[in-house]
């Protein structure tokens, strides 16, 4: 009978997956999100009443937090802010003029390196006022000039970089970078591209030196500040090294020229008993 006969189900309905469909499950569910705001468990907002949760920062130090190196006096005119954390000063011409702004910053209490630079000995340093105790030096990095460099920034106040550090324009780059994220002072003596401030000594003339004797005593030089922002204005000054000293006098008092001071002396005179006295003679004892 027609009722008795089985129903027949087209074999497109039989396959039916065993998974179901992507459109069968909604994509827009509230909490299928996983990178909602309010499941980020260090968001300050996240606890109602909870204390304040410090954040961490990028930068391990800001140069506004930190104040700038302390320069001589001499050379406030050239650098009135002093030696601002993070920046860039190049020095040529001069290492001694170098050595007063280590011994500057040092007698604030900053620590020092100096980094391919053979020709400033410790002697000088010393005598400039350098600090040794607070100061590391690294004659000869060699190859490895970027690496010391960098690490240096990351601990030392001011890091000062001489001709021996081998470094390429692109290191340069870096290791200016670093010292504007490390809030240290990068101080070199040869050229530097992109440096904040370069001073130049210019017009070198030493003094304390006579006619023929004498040693000296006083460099005066001038110095010229060019550079990037507010040292792009080319500034000059003129001092006289060692900074921070009072100046001696250039030339010795001397003694009038007589035919008296030109006389030899007379033999000292010598006592009769001494001509008299036995020769000392040398005696074993023990």
């Amino acid at each position: 009978m027609p009722g008795d006969a089985p129903a027949v189900v087209p074999d497109a309905l039989l396959d039916v997956p065993s998974e179901p469909r992507p459109h069968a499950v909604p994509a827009a569910l509230p909490h299928a999100v996983p990178d909602a705001p309010h499941v980020v468990p260090d968001a300050p907002h996240a606890v109602p009443g909870a204390g304040h949760v410090p954040v961490a920062r990028r930068t391990s130090l800001l140069t506004t937090e930190r104040p700038a190196l302390p320069v001589p006096a001499e050379l406030t005119t050239l650098l009135p802010d002093g030696l601002r954390r993070g920046g860039t000063v190049t020095v040529l011409g001069s290492t001694s003029l170098l050595l007063a702004l280590l011994a500057s910053a040092c007698a604030g209490g900053a620590w020092a390196a100096l980094v391919g630079q053979p020709t400033a000995g410790l002697l000088a340093a010393a005598e400039a006022g350098v600090a040794l105790d607070r100061l590391a030096v690294v004659p000869a990095p060699g190859l490895d000039a970027p690496t010391v460099v960098a690490a240096l920034l990351d601990g030392v106040d001011v890091v000062l970089v001489g001709p021996e550090a081998a470094l390429t324009d692109s290191d340069r780059r870096r290791l200016a970078a670093r010292a504007r994220e490390r809030g240290s002072v990068l101080l070199t003596s040869t050229p530097w591209p992109g440096a904040n401030v370069v001073l130049t000594a210019e017009q070198g003339r030493w003094s304390g030196v006579g006619t023929g004797d004498g040693r000296l005593r006083t460099h005066e030089l001038r110095v010229v500040r060019t550079g990037r922002g507010s040292a792009a204005v080319r500034t000059s000054v003129d001092v006289a090294l060692p900074l921070g000293r009072p100046a001696p006098a250039l030339v010795e008092p001397r003694a009038s020229v007589t035919a008296a001071s030109l006389a030899p002396a007379p033999a000292p005179e010598v006592a009769p008993e001494a001509e008299d006295a036995p020769a000392a003679t040398l005696r074993l004892v023990g």
